[in-house]
Parts: structure tokens; C-alpha cells; sequence
């Protein structure tokens, strides 16, 4: 028998603000959280592109000193975000082994492992800090997270690049599905403005480099969009089964309709142009919803702003939708936050949610020229969505040909 998956909790530290509500109010309000970079080494190595979308409320106010120094940026974000999540869900009072916890990155404790590598060629081995491994795997994040919301069902951890926590949501739908746990803690989150990642991202030709005007940078579907923008943050929901959340009067916002995953098996970093794969992940998750395309009203897009990637979101929106296309609102959120890698699908899940919970598609800022290759009603202002039962999707994309794709209903 399936169950039905509902969301009882949020939260979030992005470029937008220190918190989900604080995020989704100065996204509807048409705010970017893009901005020039000031750090030191950003002149000293003479990098190509000098901003990025850095994390509205930095993690040292929040956390204890002493958590702060043994957790890697990554780490503190995801932690932030989980702890917002759960205390947003009422702090369940739940058998830590009925909770489990499905997190992910897709690059991890970058800067721990970098800054340990700076301090083993400057200054020897005996200096290289004792938690280093600790604090640079990929499952640090989980692991903190698992420990301060006591989690003892399980504490896993996906690496699916920019696909991962949106990866992770649908892997927590099939656990809630099983019976492995009444309650999942589940999101993503990523720290890498650094200017390693900044340097490689750069030599692709994959970031903006729209130095002179950060703020409209990100430019999803627009003919003028250059790349993306590098961002970072996390993001967290608390998801449970309807049963366990009414037995204890939990406030709902929404409905994990369904979840899937597939791969292009096409290019390490280019999507499959046509879209075939990412069409298959959108089609089984509604299909998992126990719906047809024609009850879609809304979708967050992956739309990274790249020239090809958003041609190729659209063509397998096409192959999706059909003549249903024009119907549907569609919404990119990148342009305001820019791309928090692995972190990107669970805060554009939070979108989502919270605009089946109020009814409003958020906007997508700086289109200022629609390409008229990608023909799609994109949301450039707060709009409503009307009544009734609504269905939404969010999508996510990364190298390697991952794709992941997340469907949420209303809820009452």
C-alpha cells in the first residue's frame, strides 16, 4: 500500500537569506543574492570571474564557536539549515531510531581539504589539524546533522553533483515507502566559492563572467545568458508519513507526490540535447504521483542559464508537455540565488513547496529578452496559481548525466 509523504518542515540558508522564509520572501520580492567577491585572493590570482552568490547570513553567527571550527563550511550550512527544519516541523518528539537522515553534496568539505593541503606544503605534516577527515568526506554533513537531531535509523549520503539533493528527496520518498523510518531529514548543501572551483568552472566556459554587473548574471532562457553563477547554502525539509504526522498535529505544507532518477549515459559534463533522459525522470515521478502531465501547473527548472543546458531542460519540457507546455508556470530560481551545486535541488524544493503552500509561482529576474528557442510561460513576476489541487515539479540536472526530479502537491 503507498503511503502519502508529506512535508512538515523547512529550512534554508542561501544567498537570499539566513533562513526558508527569509529566501522565499526576497525571491517573490525580485531580489538577487549575486554579488562581487572581496576576499583577498580574489585580485591575488587574478581570477576571470570576481562574484558569486555568497550566503546571506555567514554560519559563524549562528553556530557555537566550537561547532563552527569542526565543521567544514559545507557542513555548517547543512547543519543550520536541518536544525531550522526541524525546529519548523515542532521538534518531533520521535524514537531517534524511527528518524533517518538522506543528505547530499556534490563536492563536500572542499575547503577543509584545500586549506589542509596549503598548510602540509607550508608548514609539515605535524600541523595538518587531526579532523581533517573528518571534516572534508562528503558525509560530514549527514553525520552532523544525524548527531545534533538524534538520527539512528540511517544516515546516507548522496554525490550526484548538481542532481544530489534532489537525488536525496526522492530517496527519502522510497525509505518513508519501506518503513524505514517514520520521519526523514532530508536536503543537500554545498560550499565551494573558492577560487580552485571558480578557476575550473572559468576554463570550462561554464560561469557568467559578467564582472560589471553581478546582480544580472544568472539569466536563465534569456538570449543573452553567458553561464551560471556560482552559489552556496543549504537546504532541508523534514519529511514523514500523513499518518505520523497527524497523530501528532503537525502543521503540513505540502505533499511529496513522487520522486525519480535516471541518467543520460550521454556526456561527463553536457546534457543529452534532446532530453531524453531527463523527460523519462520527469515522466516517472508524476507517474509516481498517480497523475498525468496535464495535472502539472508549475515547475521550478533546473535553468542553470548555460546556452545549452537550458535549450535542453526545455526540449525534454517539450517532450513532457506537449501542447500542455503553455499552461504550465514555469519558474527559474537560479537567477536570483545562482547554482548551489549539490545544494541547489533541495532549496529549489523548498521553492516549490512554499509556492504550492501560498498559491504563487515565484519569479525568474533578469529575463529582459526571452530566446525564442525556448518557447515557455516563465514566470518574470509573483503570480498566482489558482485554486484547487495543484501539482508541481522541481528539476535537477548535474555532470555526469544525472537527473533528478521531485513532484509536490498541495495540500488540502
Amino acid at each position: 500500500m503507498t503511503k502519502k509523504i508529506v512535508v512538515t518542515g523547512i529550512g534554508a540558508t542561501s544567498p537570499l537569506g539566513g533562513t526558508a522564509h527569509d529566501s522565499w520572501k526576497a525571491l517573490l520580492a525580485g531580489e538577487s543574492g549575486i554579488s562581487t567577491l572581496h576576499q583577498d585572493w580574489v585580485a591575488a590570482l587574478d581570477l576571470p570571474v570576481t562574484f558569486a552568490g555568497q550566503a546571506k547570513v555567514r554560519a559563524e553567527e549562528v553556530l557555537e564557536r566550537v561547532e563552527y571550527k569542526r565543521l567544514d563550511p559545507s557542513s555548517q550550512f547543512a547543519l543550520i539549515s536541518a536544525r531550522e527544519a526541524w525546529a519548523d516541523a515542532g521538534s518531533p518528539d520521535v524514537d531517534p531510531a524511527r528518524v533517518g537522515v538522506d543528505y547530499s553534496t556534490g563536492i563536500g568539505g572542499l575547503w577543509t581539504l584545500l586549506d589542509a593541503w596549503d598548510t602540509l606544503k607550508e608548514k609539515g605534516p605535524r600541523r595538518v589539524l587531526p579532523m581533517t577527515i573528518p571534516m572534508l568526506m562528503p558525509n560530514a554533513a549527514a553525520a552532523a546533522i544525524s548527531m545534533s537531531i538524534p538520527s539512528r535509523a540511517f544516515a546516507r549520503t548522496d554525490v550526484s553533483a548538481c542532481a544530489s539533493s534532489t537525488e536525496a528527496i526522492s530517496n527519502a520518498y522510497d525509505h518513508l515507502q519501506q518503513g524505514l523510518a517514520d520521519v526523514v531529514i532530508a536536503g543537500g548543501t554545498e560550499a565551494v566559492i573558492h577560487p580552485l572551483p571558480i578557476a575550473a568552472f572559468a576554463a570550462m566556459q561554464a560561469l557568467s563572467k559578467r564582472n560589471d554587473d553581478p546582480a544580472t548574471a544568472s539569466r536563465p532562457f534569456d538570449v543573452t545568458r553567458d553561464g551560471f553563477v556560482l552559489g552556496e547554502g543549504a537546504g532541508t525539509i523534514v519529511l514523514e508519513t500523513e499518518e505520523h504526522a497527524l497523530a501528532r498535529g503537525a502543521r503540513i505544507y505540502a505533499e511529496l507526490a513522487g520522486g525519480a532518477v535516471t541518467s543520460d549515459s550521454y556526456h561527463i559534463t553536457a546534457p543529452d540535447p534532446e532530453g531524453n533522459a531527463a523527460a523519462r525522470a520527469m515522466k516517472a515521478a508524476i507517474a509516481q504521483a498517480g497523475a498525468e502531465p496535464s495535472d502539472v501547473v508549475h515547475v521550478n527548472a533546473h535553468a542553470t542559464s548555460t546556452p545549452v543546458g537550458d535549450v535542453a531542460e526545455y526540449r525534454s519540457l517539450l517532450r513532457v508537455f506537449g501542447d500542455h507546455l503553455p499552461n504550465i508556470a514555469v519558474s527559474a530560481t537560479k537567477a536570483a540565488t545562482g547554482h548551489l551545486l549539490g545544494g541547489t535541488g533541495a532549496l529549489e524544493a523548498i521553492f516549490t513547496i512554499l509556492a504550492l503552500h501560498e498559491r504563487t509561482a515565484p519569479p525568474t529576474i533578469n529575463v529582459t529578452e526571452q530566446d525564442p528557442e525556448i518557447v515557455l510561460d516563465v514566470v518574470t513576476s509573483p503570480r498566482s496559481l489558482g485554486d484547487g489541487p495543484l501539482l508541481a515539479l522541481s528539476n535537477s540536472f548535474g555532470f555526469g548525466g544525472h537527473n533528478a526530479v521531485a513532484a509536490f502537491r498541495s495540500y488540502h
